[in-house]
């Protein structure tokens, strides 16, 4: 097989189709010339690789692209790494709140171990996480494990925060129950809706899934009422009377709020915070991972 021919699919393949491939493909080259040399390798293997539209690699694509990838997605840092460019590198994406909170404590410690270390930090949605792991933008993530990982993708369980809800002093509940009464609109008549408004963050994002799938299974209706985009808003609004908010239990949570209290979520499950990174990690990534673990034990 011609290597050229190789590389050409690989970049089919990971960006999807031959016109986003040649948009993003590091060096300039004609669609028509990619097109060409495309049909060549599926002449000379006797089998077809991908559909063109919609864009759908075939069984045999599928199997060729995982036999490519490997050598492929790590051009672009050899020359990197044969001058030792990138041994002292890590790169790391993350919540602003993992960020600022808690990655110092970790990287000050790999500091003084790393005198040479050389730190990219990128605050991203945990949506975006996939796709920049994916695009060998970071070497590792610290990030909600929620759902299927992506193929290709590892994550290493370090932390999990059991899920509460935050209710306004003057609403005297004890438990999650007692929020609810009988719902009218319900079709069996054994559903059940919330006393009070909800406040809590945009559907997307993995609490308010967690949260909102539990309730469903137990035939619980109680949809948003106030959006926001972070939990340090949901306290807020939530002590000024908005409603109830859907948080989760970090240590001394409740010595900090004013204005509300917090009721456990025991049956729901809880959110899980992990590291995520794909194939094999560098030495830099690798002692990062276990210095993360021991500082999440701490916590």
């Amino acid at each position: 097989m011609n290597v050229h021919h190789l590389e050409l699919f690989y970049y089919v393949a990971k960006f999807e189709g031959i016109t986003a491939a040649v948009k993003k493909m590091p060096y300039g080259i004609q669609q028509p010339a990619v097109s060409g040399q495309i049909l060549q390798l599926e002449d000379q293997l006797g089998v077809k690789l991908f559909n063109r539209r919609p864009f759908a690699l075939t069984p045999e694509g599928e199997e060729l692209y995982d036999y490519v990838y490997p050598f492929f997605s790590q051009m672009k840092n050899v020359e990197g790494l044969l001058k030792g460019e990138l041994k002292n590198h890590l790169r790391i994406c993350a919540s602003a709140s993992v960020l600022r909170n808690h990655l110092p404590d970790v990287l000050e410690q790999m500091k003084l171990k790393n005198p040479d270390l050389k730190l990219s930090l990128k605050e991203v949605d945990p949506s975006d996480i996939y796709g920049i792991l994916m695009n060998q933008q970071s070497d590792i993530a610290v990030s909600i494990i929620h759902g299927k990982l992506t193929e290709g993708m590892k994550a290493e369980e370090l932390l999990t925060l059991p899920l509460v809800l935050i209710v306004p002093n003057t609403i005297k509940v004890k438990r999650f129950e007692d929020l609810l009464e009988p719902d009218p609109e319900s079709k069996d008549g054994k559903g059940k809706r919330a006393r009070i408004p909800l406040v809590g963050l945009p559907q997307h994002e993995s609490l308010q899934q967690i949260f909102q799938e539990k309730i469903s299974k137990i035939g619980v209706s109680w949809d948003v009422s106030v959006e926001v985009n972070s939990l340090d808003v949901i306290e807020s609004y939530v002590s000024r009377g908005f409603g109830a908010g859907v948080s989760v239990a970090i240590p001394g949570l409740a010595q900090e709020l004013k204005g509300c209290r917090v009721i456990p979520l025991d049956d729901f499950p809880p959110l899980v915070i992990g590291a995520i990174y794909q194939g094999n990690l560098k030495p830099i990534a690798a002692e990062f991972l276990e210095l993360t673990k021991q500082y999440a034990k701490g916590i």
